[in-house]
């Protein structure tokens, strides 16, 4: 029996092969059919809006839409092909070829769709926030009935949704071969590719990103007395930046009452800390030399024996083996919540992070990603819907955790996720991500 697949110029033909293979490969031709559909009314009613237009400049527009009508065409060559084959074959055996040559040859614009993401996101929020007239014009158009009452990000996003759920399809249909040894080669074949392909998209957003950062940073930070040190490097970016109560440093005592701060820039292989009221630089440290300790409130005592728990909630000890200067420093700080001294202990020392090996992560918690949910701090991870996360921490409701699909890890809120309790379905995420692990060396 043959799986009926409607097209959208009416005709439908029969998929073959086993059932499970079918099926796999269904799944692939809908998706993408329903994905062109949505592309469609991204660059109609959106891109091609005059009034929507008519309130941006032109830098603005490219960099709200980027290169989207590239993508739209990149699918639809890829949609054509699917359906030559499809017209081709009685019934429909294999599209790993087609999957393939694809990833390799034709699908170059989502790398540079999603490498432009920084831009996108900084350009929506600056348009929404202070010009009034880009507002109206947005909402008039999200009320029409063509956009099914969704805003314009969740159109926005689908290149990047799309190019991270087609590895996912493909290893579905990886296993749905495995009877068939040399489908199942073109499968992994077009497996490797599409994860590639996932690669290259992620590091040209990381790239993009953190080269923006760093040039912002290079502005901004002034190293006044301290031996500067040059910010911009291809092999540097940042990894947490924020205010923290300084309690003592370096044996000196502070007043409770003046609460005095730091701001303290982490990057992946030096540690920045500057004056609360200035960009002054005040001292530096690589992050070899630093040695970081959670301390416990009721462990810290005030001159005369009073105890310092309800005014130091939440201290860590940080340690410059060797300063700017040469010296040692020790600074004890102090966060406003525990899950934010979490945050920034685990950044401060993520060189010496040697999470669970593959054969044991199977004992650690599994989260479903329930709604879509935009990181707004570097340390953080933005998460699609049905993403998979593996919980490596948690802390004050907040989880610092690594998507199974591509190895990224990050902190996100737990009202985004729901556990995966079934056995069968962690065992079955673990297994997808060894084969990631085996086949694409993520």
């Amino acid at each position: 029996m043959c799986v009926q697949l409607p097209w959208a110029g009416g005709a439908s033909k029969p998929l073959s092969g086993s059932p499970c293979s079918r099926q796999a490969i269904f799944e692939i031709l809908t998706s993408e059919f329903s994905y062109q559909h949505s592309l469609g009314i991204l660059v109609a009613e959106f891109l091609q809006s005059r009034e929507l237009r008519a309130t941006m400049t032109q830098t603005e527009h490219h960099h709200l839409f980027s290169n989207i009508l590239d993508v739209q065409g990149a699918s639809q060559r890829f949609f054509e092909d699917l359906e030559r084959r499809h017209k081709a074959q009685v019934c429909v055996e294999d599209i790993s070829d087609i999957l393939e040559e694809h990833a390799e040859r034709h699908f170059h614009p989502y790398v540079a769709y999603c490498s432009n993401e920084v831009y996108q996101q900084r350009a929506l929020q600056r348009l929404t926030s202070s010009n009034p007239a880009f507002r109206d014009a947005l909402r008039e158009i999200e009320r029409r009935p063509a956009c099914g009452g969704l805003p314009m990000i969740s159109f926005l996003i689908l290149p990047m949704q799309r190019v991270t759920r087609l590895p996912l399809l493909t290893d579905t249909l990886c296993l749905k071969t495995q009877g068939h040894p040399e489908r199942y080669k073109a499968a992994s074949r077009a497996f490797k590719a599409m994860n590639k392909l996932v690669k290259q998209c992620n590091e040209g957003a990381h790239k993009m990103e953190r080269m923006e950062q760093m040039y912002t940073l290079q502005t901004q930070l002034d190293f006044g007395k301290v031996k500067s040190l040059p910010l911009i490097s291809a092999s540097r970016w940042l990894l947490k930046r924020g205010e923290l109560f300084v309690v003592e440093e370096t044996g000196l005592f502070r007043k409770l009452a003046s609460r005095p701060t730091c701001h303290l820039f982490l990057f992946n292989d030096v540690l920045v800390k500057k004056s609360e009221d200035s960009f002054v630089v005040q001292d530096y440290a690589h992050v070899d030399h630093l040695q970081v300790q959670k301390v416990e409130a009721t462990e810290l005592p005030l001159p005369g024996g009073v105890n310092r728990s309800s005014s130091v909630p939440h201290p860590f000890q940080v340690t410059l083996l060797h300063n700017s200067e040469g010296r040692q420093e020790r600074i004890l700080l102090s966060s406003d919540s525990a899950s934010d001294r979490a945050r920034w202990i685990t950044a401060l020392t993520y060189r010496e992070q040697q999470w669970l090996g593959l054969a044991n992560k199977g004992d650690l918690p599994q989260v479903e990603v329930t709604k879509a949910y935009f990181a707004k701090q570097v340390d953080e991870i933005s998460l699609q819907q049905v993403d998979v996360m593996q919980v490596l921490q948690q802390e004050d409701r907040w989880f610092y955790g690594e998507r199974l699909r591509d190895g990224e890890t990050g902190w996100f809120p737990e009202d985004f996720v729901q556990s995966i309790t079934n056995l069968g379905a962690v065992e079955g995420n673990m297994r997808r991500m060894e084969r990631l692990c085996v086949e694409t060396d993520v």
